[in-house]
């Protein structure tokens, strides 16, 4: 039967035949009504999340984002988080339509995770950054609705002949096209701020201390200038999300270590507020 082909029936069809090794395609031909498929004209009433930074340092790279989803004029969200690990080496950020954003992502990860399990081996970081792109074009018509996905990509490339270079950033367009960047980036409503601090603090050679300050400052530059981009929130005890990808794979910087980088930051601005 044609219901067959949908839902959980055309899961459990399609499960025991041989295909490709793209999860996104097998659940296209399973269970397409399973793919995210936002509603027309939300676009206004849809959160947006904002503003992600990345940068490379000494053992591999660093992204960052701050924790605030818009909605038009209003604040919708004050911890939603849009930095997520893709996968042991490589991580995601999120820049616009945050629940379409946030489904992508999902995907993404099984993406991965379903063509280690079909190929045996894990995809090479160009190969990741270009399986993303594909999705983010997937998604063209929703963008031209006003149902943007933004993401940055980065990670750790272990075929990398140089350790020193093995961190690597790339951004995309709204047609998934797929950009390289060097040393740092930024995307988002506040990219702008953030990606000026990033031009005067990042340098070559940063330790891990040294860049988690040097990606919190350029949130909290961002979020002096940008409306839709939050501040860290000591009374809540909100603060960024910070991811690192190196070697040894990805962690989270805890809490805890963040707020006491916060609190230097407010600090140092307190007694040069002018910055």
């Amino acid at each position: 039967m044609n219901s067959d082909r949908t839902g959980v029936h055309g899961i459990l069809r399609y499960a025991t035949s041989p295909g490709s090794s793209s999860f996104a395609e097998f659940l296209s031909a399973a269970a397409p009504d399973l793919l995210p498929t936002p509603l027309k004209d939300v676009a206004a009433l849809a959160p947006h999340g904002t503003t992600i930074v990345a940068a490379i340092y000494a053992d591999g790279v660093v992204m960052a984002g701050d924790r605030r989803a818009t909605a038009g004029n209003l604040i919708a969200q004050r911890d939603i988080e849009k930095v997520f690990p893709a996968d042991e080496y490589s991580l995601v950020g999120i820049a616009g339509t945050a629940g379409l954003a946030v489904e992508i992502v999902r995907l993404y990860q099984v993406e991965l995770e379903h063509y280690e399990k079909i190929e045996g081996t894990q995809l090479t970081l160009d190969g990741k950054s270009n399986r993303l792109a594909t999705m983010i074009r997937g998604n063209l018509g929703q963008a031209l609705q006003g149902l943007a996905v933004v993401p940055l990509f980065a990670g750790y490339d272990l075929d990398a002949e140089d350790p020193a270079d093995a961190g690597r950033i790339f951004s995309f367009d709204v047609t998934g096209g797929r950009y390289p960047e060097h040393y740092y980036h930024s995307v988002g409503s506040g990219s702008l701020f953030a990606r000026g601090a990033l031009k005067k603090l990042w340098r070559p050679g940063l330790d891990r201390d040294g860049v988690v300050r040097v990606v919190v400052e350029c949130l909290y530059d961002a979020a002096d200038d940008d409306a839709a981009t939050g501040g860290p929130d000591i009374t809540r005890g909100i603060y960024p999300v910070v991811m690192m990808a190196t070697a040894e794979g990805t962690s989270r910087v805890p809490d805890d270590e963040l707020g006491t980088v916060v609190r230097a930051i407010l600090a140092e601005r307190e007694l040069r507020p002018g910055l």
